[in-house]
Formats: C-alpha cells, sequence, structure tokens
C-alpha cells in the first residue's frame, strides 16, 4: 500500500522559511516522481514542484523557482520543499503527490497517490 505522509507545516511571519516533508513508503524510491501542489481557500489546486526520485531532476513554475526548492533523500524515503522569503499569498493547504509518470506529467495533473495535506500560513 502507497502512504504519503505530510509535515512541517505550519504558522510562519512573512519573509520566514519553512521546510515540508514528504514520507512515502510502498514505492521503490528512484522509480517514481514526487510533486507538491498547494490550494488556498476559493483557488484551484497548483503544482508548486515536482521531482524525479531517479536522478533529481525537479520542476518549478517560473513564479517559484527563486524561493522554493524540492530535494528527496532516498535513504529516507523522503521528498522535502524549502520554502523561503515566504508571502501571505503562499498559504493554503500543501498536498505531497506520486506517480510512476514522467515528473513533468506529476507536475502537470499530480500522480496516483495524495497525502492528506498539511497547513501552511503565512501571517504576521
Amino acid at each position: 500500500e502507497v502512504q504519503l505522509v505530510e509535515s512541517g507545516g505550519g504558522l510562519v511571519q512573512p519573509g520566514g522559511s519553512l521546510r515540508l516533508s514528504c514520507a512515502i513508503s510502498g514505492f521503490t524510491f528512484g522509480e517514481y516522481a514526487v510533486g507538491w501542489f498547494r490550494q488556498a481557500p476559493g483557488k484551484e489546486r497548483e503544482a508548486v514542484s515536482a521531482i524525479s526520485t531517479g536522478d533529481g531532476t525537479a520542476w518549478y513554475p517560473h513564479s517559484l523557482k527563486d524561493r522554493f526548492a524540492i530535494s528527496n533523500d532516498n535513504a529516507k524515503k523522503t521528498v522535502y520543499l524549502q520554502m523561503n522569503s515566504l508571502k501571505p499569498e503562499d498559504s493554503g493547504v500543501y498536498y505531497c503527490t506520486a506517480g510512476l509518470n514522467h515528473f513533468l506529467v506529476v507536475a502537470s495533473r499530480g500522480g496516483d497517490y495524495w497525502g492528506q495535506g498539511i497547513q501552511v500560513t503565512v501571517s504576521s
């Protein structure tokens, strides 16, 4: 059974940083892609990053590439999303997703499996 468990969310002031973690079980690490999506109230879910766990190739939307960084730890079977210089508009529920598709496919529509989501609030 594939399971994705997010952690690391919470409340942070504008300009601060957070690191989200996605612990993954049920997959052979290196054979799938992982993405992070977010959804703010009243808005559609949007992709914020994706990575191939095989070679570490990553994707970001242009608007986030200078502030967000995705990485993976094969030994811990965990994917991280480092978020810096956070803004109030970064607030929302962040979801981890994984699938056997190419990481750009996961970035475009998500994978076959999703975590439960974790709240990130950027506010003073």
